[in-house]
């Protein structure tokens, strides 16, 4: 017999019966076949259970009692089992306070039917009185002690049942098997294979019971290693012609990725069962070897063995990962041809299988010929609405499930919150929310994580950050939603507070880091990105999906370009790292530079896309190449045969209108063949606006405003055309045009890396520990500026009547952050600062002169195009700022 510790000291969840070298498992869930050991032990426990209609002990029956008459029908013992034989636990249970001698088969018959009531707190109840009789003063009896331990282990008690296995005199191999059950379905696998082993090494003989449920805690983990040890014993023992546990072997295999060995052990069974073929089928599928898996169904029908409802549900699933709309048809067409036509859930799977193949209209056929819809069919027809970018009518469907009187469970509301996503619906996402919390289904962290990601993108960001604080066990999906959300959000310093708190909690995976990288790009954190970077190279996902490229966007945005071409060349040149780097030119207005890399990009037989000509164009626009401009987008059409969109005829306004051709880009937008959208009338008033004219410029303003009334940065431009042209009464009703919508103009901000630590310096702050040194180093350049008869503020707080055009959008926080830079950092060492505004002219001639008076290289990149500054010249050229 294997020694345990004092039971009366022994929690399982803190103190788990390990072996010295066990590494702890812990998951959530553990879900056991039908044919587990845990059901034919509990139909083996169970009575036959009957119908009583008796609801009261009388009074006669208690004299009886009392009168300790030793007839049979008057033992209280008898009378409990009689009654526990019927059902009527309440009238048994009222036994236990008459204070009379009970027997151990009365405690037993109670205990098996507290267990099968799922009846808690009768249960404890029995346990208690036991406890108390002296059934238990020394240790428990072998037929009690099981009684005890089912019970405990149904009720998801480990400790009251470790600390009963603890106390029994004898235990048998039903003993282990319900406690390693127990342990295994808790989550506790590690535990759970520790408690066999002791079992082993106790000398008790496993069972056909034992190994199925040993096994699927291996495939739970998982671990392949003592999932072969475990195959040996079964070899050992003499099970290997059960089908049960062959069956248990290779679910085992197939959940540890072996599928291979798992196909070894179902072609050596000497018989199957349609679970044999259904663990097979389903573990190709899972393995993601879908075709293996159809051909095995084909094997299956054609011997014949009759499919069962999961053979077909897993079919049509590996339809849906194949994407073939052919097999799906017809396996669709075998369905009807059976009896499975009725199922919901075959009708559940078809449902889900059309809509992921693109096949909407046939899933709403589905979806209509479906007599008994679940709340799995509502479910997978909004899913399937949204998945197909129809998020309108994944609305509108949940509307319909509503009024029928179906209640959502957590992925009915994760997909409608999805689709609120996509339409900016915050009202019905603040509904959903409700829902959420009535029901219950809040504590779900899948809703909690939509929650996150719905309130983050219709800018509710403080909702975004209550949800995410009040979600118990949050996951790596819920990190990576709120730092993505901050980031959209303009809140990319705490974005980074949160990844580094994240980073203490959980290991962030390939996602999570394109979140951060992002973020870092946006405020110039090229630290944290270089870290970012080398965490990523260290944990070996550096070349994981997206992740490269985010990495290359970190650095080209950051205005590195040594580093950012060493990623480059560092892994695959796809058409998305060509792009990056156009439009990293394209912002440092190098428009010679891109147009050459776009030749070599074609040399290379990287075939351009639609995003590769937005930003040659952008680049051919920033640096006046409207020759270079035409033929590309000439090219565009009919040499690579791309139908240009509305960002294509955006960016050839652009190019026109930069170069002063505005009645060419007036006439361009006249000639399209699409309507013009408010993107494209911008670009036309921004070139007015550089360009001063009135009267062309208010044409396109008008356009604008008859389709977007929202949009800050129209009235930024419009306001910004008419205080060019001196017009200060229109700037004013402007500004009244966007109080009166509601509209805010983000204040400015800047950011500065110093010393690997990223400072933020908003417009106006006076509340910087250094403020009043930075202030001084601003006041004598301005001081310096006026001397030398450079026109320039001679504060940072210009009077608002005063101001020019961009002043009043600008904020000049840039200056703080530069100034901060000089004082903190070495003599020539280059400053970089990112802004979230656009830079103003008043800005721009202040940075040129210091960056001569100090002689460093000073970088500014705002919210258009980077500005690098050295010797007093920006590489812009003054483009935007000349009259």
């Amino acid at each position: 017999m294997a020694s345990f510790p004092n039971s009366s000291k022994f929690h399982p969840q803190r103190d788990p019966p390990t072996l010295p070298t066990s590494n702890s498992t812990k998951l959530k869930t553990f879900t056991f076949s039908h044919h587990n050991f845990h059901t034919r032990k509990f139909k083996r426990a169970k009575k036959p259970i009957l119908v009583s209609n008796s609801n009261s002990i009388t009074t006669t029956t208690r004299s009886t009692i009392n009168n300790n008459n030793n007839n049979n029908n008057n033992n209280p013992s008898y009378e409990i089992c009689q009654l526990c034989l019927v059902g009527n636990l309440e009238n048994a249970m009222s036994y236990l306070d008459l204070q009379v001698p009970i027997d151990e088969e009365a405690y037993v018959a109670l205990l098996r039917l507290c267990e099968s009531k799922r009846a808690r707190k009768e249960g404890s109840k029995v346990y208690a009185h036991v406890s108390n009789s002296s059934l238990m003063m020394t240790l428990l009896t072998l037929k009690l002690g099981n009684a005890l331990l089912s019970m405990f282990v149904r009720f998801g008690n480990l400790v009251d049942a470790w600390h009963v296995f603890g106390k029994m005199e004898e235990r048998n191999v039903f003993s282990w098997n319900v406690l390693v059950g127990g342990y295994a379905k808790a989550g506790f696998f590690d535990e759970a294979l520790d408690l066999y082993h002791r079992m082993l090494w106790g000398g008790m003989r496993p069972d056909i019971y034992t190994f199925p449920c040993v096994l699927r805690t291996c495939g739970g983990i998982p671990d392949l290693v003592r999932g072969k040890e475990v195959h040996g014993h079964v070899m050992r023992f003499g099970f290997e012609s059960d089908v049960d546990v062959v069956n248990a072997l290779i679910t085992m295999y197939v959940k540890c990725g072996d599928i291979k060995t798992a196909r070894l052990v179902f072609d050596k069974m000497p018989n199957r069962d349609r679970i044999s073929w259904n663990a097979m089928i389903a573990g190709y599928f899972e393995n993601g070897e879908c075709l293996e898996g159809l051909r095995l169904f084909c094997m299956m029908l054609a011997l014949p063995v009759d499919p069962d409802l999961m053979t077909m549900t897993s079919v049509i699933t590996a339809c849906e990962i194949l994407g073939d709309e052919r097999l799906g048809r017809e396996i669709h067409g075998y369905v009807m041809r059976t009896e499975f036509w009725r199922d919901p859930s075959v009708y559940n799977s078809l449902i889900q299988m059309y809509s992921s193949v693109g096949l909407i209209m046939e899933a709403e056929k589905v979806f209509s010929r479906t007599e008994h819809r679940d709340v799995v069919t509502w479910t997978a027809m909004i899913s399937g609405y949204e998945n197909s970018f129809l998020p309108h009518k994944a609305l509108e469907t949940y509307k319909m499930m509503e009024s029928e009187g179906i209640m959502p469970d957590e992925i009915t509301i994760a997909s409608a919150l999805c689709a609120c996503t996509c339409l900016s619906r915050l009202d019905s996402g603040i509904y959903l929310h409700e829902v959420a919390k009535k029901t219950g289904l809040i504590s779900y962290i899948i809703v909690a994580n939509t929650l996150i990601d719905m309130y983050a993108k219709c800018k509710c960001i403080d909702k975004a950050l209550e949800v995410f604080h009040s979600t118990h066990n949050k996951n790596i999906i819920s990190w990576t939603s709120i730092i993505l959300g901050l980031r959209i959000n303009n809140r990319c310093f705490e974005a980074l507070c949160f990844f580094k708190e994240m980073m203490l909690r959980l290991k962030p995976n390939s996602v999570t880091l394109i979140s951060v990288l992002s973020t870092c790009a946006r405020i110039g954190a090229l630290m944290c990105g270089k870290e970012i970077h080398a965490h990523a190279f260290r944990t070996g996902v550096s070349t994981d999906g997206f992740l490269p490229n985010a990495i290359l966007d970190m650095y080209v945005r950051c205005g590195r370009m040594e580093y950012a071409w060493k990623q480059f060349f560092s892994g695959d040149q796809d058409v998305a790292a060509w792009n990056i780097f156009l439009t990293g030119y394209a912002e440092r207005g190098k428009g010679s530079l891109a147009v050459e890399l776009f030749h070599r990009m074609v040399e290379s037989n990287v075939k351009p896309d639609e995003i590769t000509f937005i930003s040659i164009l952008c680049a051919c626009s920033r640096s006046g190449l409207v020759t270079e401009g035409l033929e590309i987008f000439d090219s565009m059409k009919y040499k690579y045969y791309i139908t240009p969109n509305l960002k294509h005829y955006a960016c050839m306004v652009d190019l026109l209108g930069r170069a002063g051709l505005l009645e060419d880009a007036y006439g361009f937008i006249q000639k399209m063949p699409i309507k013009p959208d408010p993107a494209v009338w911008g670009a036309l008033l921004n070139a007015c606006r550089i360009h001063h004219d009135v009267k062309l410029g208010e044409l396109a303003a008008a356009n604008i405003f008859r389709d977007d009334t929202r949009s800050v940065g129209y009235y930024i431009l419009l306001s910004n055309m008419y205080a060019d042209s001196e017009k200060w009464e229109n700037v004013a009703r402007v500004r009244k045009m966007m109080r009166e919508n509601g509209l805010v103009v983000d204040p400015g901000c800047s950011w500065v890396e110093v010393k690997g630590k990223v400072h933020a310096f908003l417009s106006d702050d006076n509340y910087h520990p250094q403020m009043k040194e930075l202030n001084g180093v601003l006041d004598r350049f301005y001081k310096k500026m006026k001397e030398a008869g450079i026109g320039g503020p001679e504060s940072d707080q210009l009077d608002i009547t005063e101001a020019s055009k961009a002043d009043i959008f600008c904020g000049h926080s840039e200056r703080l952050a530069i100034a901060f830079g000089l004082v903190n950092s070495a003599p020539g060492m280059p400053i970089w600062v990112t802004k979230n505004l656009y830079m103003c002219q008043s800005c721009h001639n202040t940075v040129k002169f210091i960056s001569k008076e100090v002689r460093r290289e000073i970088s500014v990149r705002d919210a258009d195009q980077f500005h690098h500054f050295k010797g007093g010249i920006c590489s812009c050229m003054d483009e935007d700022y000349r009259n």
